[in-house]
């Protein structure tokens, strides 16, 4: 009910939000003579933030069109190469000379969490000149008819064990936050199974493996409240008319309230921020906040089923690092993991994935190698950090590109168990 009537207020806000917009169109009319005006741009950016803040956000693009390989600018293609109801591959496929020797292929997998794939833009932009990228494009559960079934964490591990047997070898999958502990589930299942097309390499980056290990604030809530109060707080019906009418999810605007009322002081000053920057007409500083949350308040619904699964799994029963994880009902081993090399990336300042969480992983994965793993800790960086931004392109990003390099078409050899501490480096 709760969801319907959020609908409902939106639905209900519609004139007031186009009466704004046509306030603010009409004063920041260059033939407006009050355009220029303080008056005149107080009322335009008064109009601007009430609209902003009140519509839905669609899903944005990711708009990369080109990038330089071998110091030539190339265009870039993005197509659809895979579809099942809940996700699409997408390629960003280059325009490359046919007798170059072919790229490693690259799998990032997007977060589940509430926002769409287009969260890493920045992330698949830097990767592009030195991979053939690909991106798991997830679908908002409202747009899924009912009829197409569920999708739960099984089903998740099971989407990752088709996307890397369609690509083939010399693939590399990198899992951004969430998808970590799927990620990890299907390779290992994948070597439990002596699968010939499991990934080269795969690259971990501020995932959740082992949340008792630094926990944060999400982790405390979640062991806090337990299943049940998710269960009855947070699952609710997707109303009609949407497509998937019916269907019981947890609604992405309810994890944007979570995400924001961590740190709302922060957002109260951007858009504050925002509303000086275009009283000012400082149109630089207005257009980053626009596109910041363009893509930040762009969120998506997930599956009741999955997202149960995951808190009960991850954040409250720990099954993974306890070796209690199970797929289609065999226990996942990552002591299986004798051939996919394993890279960690943490940040400094992360406060959704704490500092050990993700370098556990080194700990399952007994029998690899020393010489196939590797583990970084960026300095002063929070969560967005470790995917994104100036320190990501200058010293996360190449380590990722260095490590995918010295781990292509490399047989496993590891011939005997060997325990490697999580403090590899």
């Amino acid at each position: 009910m709760f969801y319907q009537l959020y609908e409902l207020n939106h639905a209900a806000l519609q004139p007031a939000r186009a009466f704004a917009d046509a306030m603010r169109s009409f004063y920041s009319n260059p033939l407006n003579p009050f355009s220029g005006t303080l008056v005149g741009r107080s009322v335009a950016a008064t109009a601007e933030l009430f609209e902003r803040t009140t519509r839905h956000y669609g899903k944005p693009e990711f708009g990369l069109y080109e990038t330089k390989v071998d110091w030539a600018t190339v265009d870039v293609a993005e197509k659809v190469v895979w579809a099942r109801p809940f996700c699409n591959l997408l390629r960003f496929e280059r325009d490359l000379p046919a007798q170059r020797r072919p790229d490693p292929k690259l799998l990032i997998v997007a977060p589940m969490s509430g926002h769409y794939a287009t969260l890493l833009r920045g992330t698949v932009e830097t990767m592009m000149p030195h991979a053939d990228v690909y991106v798991t494009d997830w679908i908002d559960a409202r747009m899924v008819p009912v009829g197409e079934g569920g999708f739960d964490l099984d089903d998740y591990i099971d989407y990752v064990v088709e996307m890397l047997r369609f690509l083939g070898p010399d693939t590399h999958v990198m899992a951004v936050c969430q998808p970590s502990v799927p990620v990890l589930a299907a390779v290992a299942v994948m070597e439990q199974r002596g699968d010939p097309l499991a990934p080269a390499s795969m690259t971990l980056m501020g995932g959740p493996i082992d949340t008792r290990r630094s926990p944060t604030a999400v982790n405390v809530l979640a062991e806090e409240k337990g299943l049940d109060w998710f269960r009855d707080n947070v699952v609710m019906d997707v109303p009609w008319p949407a497509p998937g009418f019916g269907r019981k999810v947890y609604p992405g605007f309810l994890q944007l309230s979570g995400f924001m009322s961590m740190n709302l002081d922060r957002h109260i000053i951007a858009h504050k921020d925002f509303f000086m920057h275009l009283v000012k007409n400082d149109g630089d500083s207005a257009e980053k906040h626009r596109d910041f949350y363009d893509e930040y308040l762009a969120v998506m619904d997930l599956t009741a089923e999955f997202y149960l699964q995951t808190v009960d799994a991850v954040f409250i029963r720990h099954a993974l690092p306890k070796g209690e994880l199970l797929h289609r009902g065999e226990p996942v081993d990552p002591g299986a993991i004798r051939n996919v090399a394993l890279f960690t990336v943490e940040g400094e300042n992360d406060d959704i994935s704490g500092l050990g969480q993700t370098q556990a992983a080194h700990d399952l994965c007994v029998n690899l190698p020393a010489a196939k793993r590797a583990h970084y800790m960026q300095p002063r960086v929070g969560h967005y950090g470790v995917f994104n931004g100036s320190r990501f392109r200058s010293e996360i990003a190449p380590r990722i590109v260095d490590f995918i390099a010295s781990n292509r078409g490399k047989p496993g050899s590891a011939s005997r168990p060997r325990l490697v501490r999580s403090d590899v480096s």
